[in-house]
């Protein structure tokens, strides 16, 4: 069994989860056992049970070494345990190494990681020299990305369309700002909400204005990947959402929503198919242009993302139960 061990809420945002279902599905697929360790939040749990992966809650404020072993001896063959839920600590670490599992993290800080298996940092751009574990991946090469895409994948020339989307929390309300400072734009702009936001009352003060009617408000998509293919500029945060709208061609402006994004951001831009407008709370929307080269971004999103890097990862965490 390959158990998914996460954080998700309205404070911690969403990408945790979207990135480890995509590649439990890939595991799932290859005929691996799958279980999801979870905090306790509504909205997390629902999307689990709509994709039919089994879950068990924890209490991540229960503390490191003390629940762990709890957990394993209620399933069976625990083979991989894979953390997507940043610092990991050492007590933490070792309690599921004493269990005879194989342990694996991502974008890894913590004291604990230096005991994983395999730490993937995909999404770390700054200091990678430092990341700890027994093997160390990084690089855009490790992103996983939504498969579905490459059905969507086209060069843009102009711009058309906005798509904003903020991620399935947007903690600190982003999507509010942008969609003031856009309002008066001659542009169609289509805003897309998740699951955990919490900011709909003004939100919807904004979009109750009569100037308003060219922006559309989408509560939750069936497919990121679709939307995405309707547009021509996106305004992400910094997480997987920018890589994902680069695999498809759609060049971005970047919003940093947490301090940890800030040089995934300057490396997004350093990549070229991203503009980044800094960190939320710094953020000054009247000095950002929407003159941007979107036909060079986005060819350079195209020759420099691919969608492979889920497939890869799953090959290496296969390879520590062969």
């Amino acid at each position: 069994m390959f158990v998914f061990c996460i954080e998700s809420s309205h404070s911690r945002g969403m990408g945790h989860l979207y990135r480890s279902l995509t590649l439990a599905g890939e595991l799932r697929r290859r005929g691996r056992d799958i279980h999801f360790l979870v905090n306790d939040h509504a909205s997390t749990l629902n999307v689990l049970q709509s994709r039919g992966f089994e879950s068990t809650i924890y209490d991540p404020s229960a503390p490191d070494g003390s629940w762990e072993a709890a957990f394993t001896e209620k399933v069976q063959q625990l083979e991989v345990w894979i953390n997507d839920r940043l610092d990991t600590a050492f007590a933490h670490a070792e309690a599921v190494m004493s269990t005879g599992a194989r342990l694996v993290t991502f974008d890894d800080r913590g004291d604990g990681a230096e005991l994983a298996d395999i730490n993937i940092g995909a999404l770390v751009f700054d200091n990678t020299a430092q990341l700890k574990g027994r093997e160390v991946r990084t690089g855009i090469e490790y992103m996983i990305l939504n498969p579905e895409i490459e059905r969507y994948r086209r060069a843009r020339t102009r711009l058309g369309s906005i798509l904003v989307t903020l991620g399935g929390a947007d903690t600190h309300g982003v999507t509010v700002r942008v969609a003031r400072w856009l309002r008066n734009k001659p542009l169609k702009l289509t805003i897309v909400t998740g699951p955990a936001f919490q900011h709909r009352e003004e939100l919807d003060a904004v979009l109750s204005e009569p100037s308003v009617a060219h922006i559309e408000h989408l509560d939750g998509v069936p497919s990121m990947a679709w939307e995405m293919s309707r547009h021509e500029l996106a305004i992400t945060g910094g997480g997987l959402t920018p890589f994902e709208a680069a695999a498809s061609g759609l060049p971005s402006i970047v919003i940093a929503n947490e301090l940890f994004e800030i040089p995934v951001g300057r490396a997004l831009e350093e990549l070229g198919f991203s503009r980044f407008a800094g960190h939320h709370r710094s953020l000054d929307l009247g000095k950002l242009s929407l003159d941007l080269p979107i036909d060079v971004m986005s060819r350079t999103a195209l020759s420099r993302t691919n969608l492979d890097g889920y497939s890869r990862i799953a090959n290496l965490l296969e390879s520590l139960v062969h």
